[in-house]
């Protein structure tokens, strides 16, 4: 099984103690974030977990705990953008976030590091040609240190447009899209980092950027050393190239808040959320009640399994 940590919330940055004492014990309980009365039990066994996939944009926390993880095999999506504390309010400056890239990268190879460039926006004093000068910087400091840049556009649903409402932020069209494209690949295409697109529609191959995967089998076997019988996430959206997982966070709970994530609704119901935060707790967020349904998720390794000769 491949777990992911996380989607919903920055695990790394806001609670490696939590995660680390999961590893150590065991298991972890996740939420259904559509029930929350109904809460799975995962078996975090090194023989069951072929690989972790961080999603963050700080993971120093973690970094300084990383000999805690020799018995599993992970690697790291890191988000790396470019606006300002008005749309990032809690991350740290961009030179420490190069730097920190750069340091984990050393410590675990390039390939073990993705960047993110998720979400690309226009408006709010952002335009094309602040894209080109941030995105040429930081590709010229991350060349050698990471070999694949992931893209994607922003997608205005309901929470992004009340978090975002005055700063004049639309979707980009198709058009704006590959416009953008072209801007950002060459760089990414000089300093050889590879450009894919994640969960995007639109075929941009004829500038040289094909559809990619964040949770990505063919990574994940060769960080392994073996090959894997994996399939598409059905959860996901139909153009998330991802395949199956286990989400162990959970939404409304990451302290950036960056107003254009899709995983917090509103930054006073994470403060809130983040209180009841017990790093000792098999949940994320709070202790069980008494009342729920806890259901042992049955899970076993994706290694694929070698027919018998005889």
């Amino acid at each position: 099984m491949i777990i992911s940590a996380s989607r919903r919330t920055d695990i790394p940055a806001f609670y490696s103690e939590w995660f680390l004492n999961r590893l150590e014990q065991g298991f972890v309980l996740v939420r259904n974030p559509m029930n929350p009365q109904m809460v799975s039990k995962v078996n975090l066994a090194p023989d069951l977990i072929d690989c972790i996939v961080f999603w963050t944009k700080n993971p120093r926390p973690l970094m300084k705990h990383l000999h805690r993880l020799t018995d599993y095999r992970y690697y790291f999506l890191f988000t790396v953008t470019p606006y300002g504390r008005d749309l990032e309010r809690n991350l740290p400056p961009k030179e420490e976030i190069l730097d920190t890239f750069m340091e984990l990268s050393d410590e675990i190879g390039s390939e073990r590091v993705i960047w993110r460039y998720d979400p690309i926006l226009l408006g709010g004093g952002v335009d094309e040609g602040y894209h080109r000068d941030f995105f040429e910087f930081a590709a010229r400091r991350l060349q050698g240190r990471t070999e694949r840049c992931i893209i994607s556009f922003i997608d205005m649903y309901k929470k992004c447009e009340r978090n975002l409402k005055g700063f004049n932020i639309e979707e980009l069209n198709s058009e704006e899209m590959t416009r953008m494209v072209k801007i950002l690949h060459l760089p990414a295409k000089r300093y050889g980092i590879e450009m894919v697109t994640c969960a995007e529609e639109i075929d941009l191959s004829m500038v040289g950027v094909d559809h990619g995967k964040c949770i990505d089998g063919e990574l994940i076997s060769r960080i392994c050393g073996y090959p894997l019988e994996v399939k598409k996430d059905g959860h996901q959206r139909k153009t998330c190239g991802c395949v199956e997982s286990i989400d162990i966070g959970a939404y409304n709970t990451c302290n950036h808040i960056c107003l254009y994530c899709y995983a917090n609704s509103d930054p006073r119901r994470v403060e809130q959320n983040m209180a009841l935060h017990n790093p000792d707790s098999p949940l994320l967020l709070g202790e069980l009640s008494g009342d729920e349904k806890v259901t042992e998720r049955l899970i076993e390794s994706f290694k694929k399994k070698q027919k018998e000769l005889f």
